[in-house]
């Protein structure tokens, strides 16, 4: 079994107030999930009006897999024209990191 993390931190374009915030990251997370059947939410920065990071995880038997979902899951919101993606970290953790 692998696990993958993602972490993505984005600038977020004319946004005011946490509510516009709220409105432009709950779309993006909502078709994270649906198209890539990952884990999705805003998992930082819930207190800046102009920045999210965006927590994403999946799980599977092959680390291959892995590794396509989340790149998949960064090119999303890297096309995503009201956000500036600032950095994308990925974690793998497989059977060999007992």
């Amino acid at each position: 079994m692998y696990v993958g993390a993602l972490e993505l931190d984005v600038l977020l374009g004319d946004v005011h107030s946490l509510k516009e915030k709220r409105s432009v990251i709950r779309p993006v997370v909502a078709e994270l999930r649906k198209r890539f059947e990952v884990a999705a939410a805003e998992a930082g920065h819930q207190d800046l009006h102009r920045r999210a990071l965006i927590g994403v995880a999946v799980v599977a038997g092959d680390a291959s897999h892995v590794r396509d979902v989340l790149d998949g899951c960064e090119r999303l919101v890297a096309g995503r024209p009201e956000l500036e993606l600032l950095s994308a970290r990925t974690r793998l953790v497989g059977p060999e990191d007992d």
